[in-house]
């Protein structure tokens, strides 16, 4: 494979470009640093075919980005593989206000076809490669400049190690037949409604301290406030404002802005400086939520009740037993929170009751909650059998059923 030198122009990323649009699939990944800004900085990416890899410097000056981003958000001929890709996809989102398309995530698939739960990169390549990682350049400061040879050659390593894995993956993944769960699960990867920030909504990411309408109206309005100083100022919102800080204010606003001195988490300054008289007017004009726009009362997340708790620990059995048997992550299968919700009595807006975890795990699922399904020792293993069978005098050995 040949390894270009970093692209720092626009002609040399053009020409790049040109060549990999021709290719079935491209393995990308970006490195970028977010930890002092709200928009993440995209400091490197990293691109590469069967045949050429390149890390493309995007603080290059006078580069223009717009063949690669064409590529990753236009090109629908050509397939972006990335692995643990939400974060680069937002990145991308940001730049275009498109997501790459079409798109495969290779730590989705590698639960698709183990257990693996979340395999880390390196874990990957020494699975799939045999290799280990040099892991020197990891925590990088990826934005100073010039990089050295050896964190572009550890940056490039990133894409040219993807584009032999991808190949040796998809054979294993189409031997399994579950190419639509995958598509299923890479065009949710893809919505791009996953990566838009609306300060409207942020407000439901936090906790509640009550269902009070003015309170739960006041944190909305917080929120979007906070949200869009933050954008403004391109700093983590967490810097205007922590959110346990933001939901004490929703219970007890101050009156007067000199309160605000008072308040755990907000210097003194904020009593008479501007972004003090912007809280207190957003506060002021903060209308409490309509009956319509009130969260639901989802059982998700309810007190179970003693019975309860103990279905949802057999269905959290019932998971491990199934993903076993079909060797798929569970976490891929179920959530907690959906077992949970089954568990407590909801039967709508469940992944688990729709399409294909439905067919492999959700009708064992509420079979067993409507008391049709058992475990059962057979061969001296605990599996999963209808009641049916049971009685039928197999040879198993009923260990659990619910009534």
């Amino acid at each position: 494979m040949k390894i270009h030198s970093l692209i720092t122009t626009t002609d040399a990323l053009a020409a790049l470009c040109e060549r990999l649009a021709k290719s079935d699939f491209v393995t990308v990944d970006t490195e970028f640093m977010r930890e002092n800004t709200y928009w993440p900085e995209l400091c490197l990416v990293q691109i590469a075919n069967t045949e050429e890899a390149a890390a493309v410097d995007p603080l290059a000056p006078g580069i223009d980005l717009s063949p690669l981003l064409d590529l990753m958000v236009d090109n629908e001929e050509v397939l972006k593989v990335f692995h643990a890709g939400g974060q680069d996809v937002e990145i991308i989102y940001n730049l275009t206000g498109k997501t790459p398309h079409p798109i495969f995530d290779t730590q989705i698939a590698m639960m698709a076809v183990s257990q693996s739960e979340q395999i880390g990169y390196s874990n990957l390549v020494e699975s799939w490669l045999g290799l280990s990682i040099d892991k020197g350049a990891r925590f990088t400061d990826w934005s100073r400049r010039p990089l050295t040879e050896r964190q572009i050659e550890y940056a490039i390593g990133d894409v040219t190690h993807l584009s032999k894995i991808f190949p040796k993956l998809l054979k294993r993944l189409i031997k399994t037949g579950r190419g639509e769960w995958l598509d299923i699960e890479m065009e949710k990867l893809a919505d791009p409604a996953n990566y838009k920030s609306d300060p409207q909504t942020v407000w439901q990411k936090i906790r509640p301290p009550s269902r009070n309408p003015a309170v739960l109206g006041r944190m909305r309005a917080i929120a979007a406030w906070r949200e869009a100083e933050a954008m403004d100022k391109n700093i983590p919102r967490g810097r205007i404002m922590r959110d346990e800080t933001l939901a004490d204010i929703a219970s007890h606003p101050p009156r007067e802005q000199h309160e605000l001195a008072k308040v755990r988490g907000l210097s003194s300054g904020w009593k008479d400086n501007e972004i003090g008289r912007r809280l207190m007017q957003t506060l002021a004009e903060a209308k409490p939520l309509t009956e319509a726009e009130m969260p639901p009362k989802a059982p998700r997340g309810a007190p179970l009740g003693k019975e309860g708790a103990l279905v949802a620990d057999l269905l959290k059995l019932l998971l491990k037993i199934r993903s076993r048997e079909i060797d798929i992550a569970a976490r891929l299968l179920a959530r907690s929170d959906d077992l949970e919700a089954l568990a407590a009595g909801q039967r709508r807006n469940l992944p688990i009751l729709e399409g294909w975890r439905f067919e492999q795990f959700g009708r064992d699922a509420l079979d067993l909650v409507e008391g049709k399904l058992a475990f059962a020792v057979v061969g001296g293993k605990l599996k999963m059998a209808h009641i049916d069978d049971i009685g039928g005098g197999s040879a198993a050995e009923p260990v659990a059923h619910i009534d």
